[in-house]
C-alpha cells in the first residue's frame, strides 16, 4: 500500500500517522466547551487543550447539518460538493426534496479517497439521514469500510454498512431518535471499533438534540459535554490522534416571553406579491424537526420570472429581524454556493430571530423548550480542536471548519 499523498479535491493530504478521528459535535459552539471546562466537567478536555491546539473556524454558511459535514469530509465548500441545505427545490422537477441523496454530491470524500488508496475507514453518525451522503462511493465488500448510523444500528448489514451486530458490539440499545443516547452511541461505538478494528480515518458525527433544548453552560448541556470528555479520554488512550470541530452553532431565538421570534416571510411576500407568487423554501427542514419546528436563521425564495430582485432584496432587509438579504449571485460569491441549487433571494435572520413560511406549516406542539436554532451569520462560528500542537503556521489566517482534515492529516506535531 502506497503512502504517497493523495490529492483530493484539489487539495493534499499525508497519510495519518496513527489512527485518526475527526469529530463533528452538531450544534456546538465554543462557549459549549469553554463552560463546561469552567465547570469542572471536561476535565479531560482541559487538559487536551493544554498540550494541543485550541483554534476557532467559521463554518459553512447555511450553517446547517448537511452543508456542513460534507464540507468537512470533502475539504470544500458547497460550491465544490454540491450540498447546500438540508432541503431544496429539486432544479430539474420543481419539487420539494431532501438533500440526502448522493445524486446531489459532486465530490468524492477524503474518507472515500483514503479507503481506495488501501486505508480502513470508518463513519458512524447520529441520523441515517446523513449516512447515506458520508458513505457513499466506499467498497463495504472489501473489509475496510463501514458506515452506520445510531438511529438505525440494529438494521446493519454487510452489504449495505460493512458490519453486523453493532448492537451487540456497543453493548447498548438502540437510542431514540430525540435524545442525547443518540449521540452517546457514536462515541461508545467508536471506543469499540478503535479497539477491535484501529481504522485509518474514523469520522464521527453527532445530532444537536441537546444544543437545540440547552444553552451553554446550563445543567443539560454541561452533562452532554462530560459524557463526550470521557470518550475522548478514551479514543487518545487507544493512540488515536482526535480532531474536533462543529457543523454549526446555535442560538435562542426567542423574546423574554420564551416565544419563538419569526419573520413568516411566506406571508409577507404574499402580502407584498399576491399569493403564491414567491416560493420560499427552508432548507432547515429534515425528518426530525420537533426540536426546531423547522425554524431557522436561513431561508431562500423562487420569484416569477421578471421580478427585480435587487429591489425586492433591500425591501426585505428592511424587515426587523432580516440580518441581509441578498441575490442569488451575492449570496452564492460570498458564501460560494452552487447557483443552480439555491433560489433567487437569500435571507438571513438576526442571532435572536428565525425564519418561516406561514405560522400554519410550522408545528411547534413538540417544543418543549424555548426555541434554538440555527442557519445564519450568527451561528457561524465553531471550535477547531487537535489533541497536539498545530505546527508550521497552519492556526493563523481565516480557519474555516473544513480545514480539519488538512491540519490534522498535514500539519500537526508528531
Amino acid at each position: 500500500m502506497s503512502k504517497t499523498p493523495l490529492n483530493i479535491n484539489g487539495r493534499e493530504y499525508a497519510w495519518p500517522e496513527k489512527p485518526l478521528v475527526v469529530i463533528c459535535v452538531d450544534g456546538s459552539q465554543p462557549s459549549y466547551i469553554e463552560l463546561a471546562i469552567e465547570a469542572g466537567v471536561m476535565p479531560f478536555t482541559k487538559k487536551m487543550l493544554a498540550n494541543g491546539s485550541d483554534l476557532r473556524a467559521d463554518c459553512v454558511v447555511p450553517s446547517f447539518t448537511n452543508p456542513n459535514n460534507l464540507s468537512i469530509v470533502t475539504g470544500r465548500p458547497p460550491s465544490v460538493h454540491g450540498i447546500c441545505g438540508n432541503f431544496i427545490l429539486d432544479p430539474d422537477t420543481g419539487e420539494e426534496v431532501m438533500m440526502n441523496d448522493p445524486k446531489y454530491l459532486r465530490a468524492d470524500t477524503i474518507m472515500k479517497c483514503f479507503h481506495d488508496a488501501g486505508a480502513s475507514v470508518a463513519i458512524v453518525t447520529a441520523k441515517d439521514k446523513l449516512r447515506t451522503l458520508l458513505g457513499h462511493g466506499l467498497d463495504f465488500t472489501s473489509g475496510r469500510a463501514l458506515s452506520f448510523s445510531s438511529e438505525k444500528s440494529d438494521q446493519v448489514t454487510m452489504a449495505v454498512n460493512g458490519i453486523e451486530n453493532v448492537l451487540d458490539m456497543v453493548g447498548k440499545p438502540v437510542p431514540s431518535v430525540y435524545s442525547a443516547d443518540l449521540s452517546e452511541f457514536i462515541f461508545a461505538a467508536g471506543v469499540k471499533l478503535m479497539e477491535s478494528r484501529r481504522p485509518d480515518i474514523m469520522y464521527l458525527s453527532t445530532t444537536d438534540y441537546v444544543q437545540h433544548k440547552h444553552a451553554p453552560g446550563s445543567e443539560g448541556a454541561n452533562s452532554f459535554y462530560a459524557m463526550m470528555d470521557g470518550y475522548w479520554e478514551q479514543l487518545i488512550d487507544l493512540g488515536a490522534t482526535i480532531a474536533i470541530t462543529a457543523d454549526h452553532g446555535m442560538n435562542a431565538k426567542h423574546g423574554d416571553d420564551s416565544l419563538p421570534k419569526v419573520v413568516y416571510l411566506q406571508d409577507v411576500l404574499d402580502d407584498w406579491m399576491g399569493e403564491g407568487k414567491a416560493r420560499v423554501i427552508l432548507p432547515i427542514t429534515d425528518p426530525y424537526v420537533v426540536h426546531h419546528g423547522a425554524l431557522g436563521g436561513y431561508g431562500t425564495v423562487y420569484l416569477p420570472e421578471g421580478t427585480d430582485t435587487a429591489d425586492l432584496c433591500q425591501k426585505i432587509a428592511t424587515i426587523d429581524g432580516v440580518e441581509v438579504a441578498l441575490t442569488n449571485a451575492e449570496a452564492c460569491e460570498r458564501f460560494e454556493l452552487p447557483p443552480e441549487l439555491v433560489g433567487d433571494l437569500v435571507i438571513i435572520s438576526v442571532a435572536d430571530t428565525a425564519i418561516g413560511t406561514s405560522p400554519e406549516r410550522h408545528d411547534l406542539t413538540g417544543l418543549t423548550e424555548p426555541l434554538r436554532s440555527h442557519g445564519g451569520l450568527s451561528e457561524q462560528r465553531v471550535p477547531l480542536i487537535f489533541s497536539a500542537p498545530v505546527i508550521d503556521g497552519a492556526d493563523q489566517g481565516h480557519l474555516r471548519n473544513f480545514d480539519i482534515f488538512n491540519i490534522a492529516l498535514n500539519h500537526l506535531q508528531s
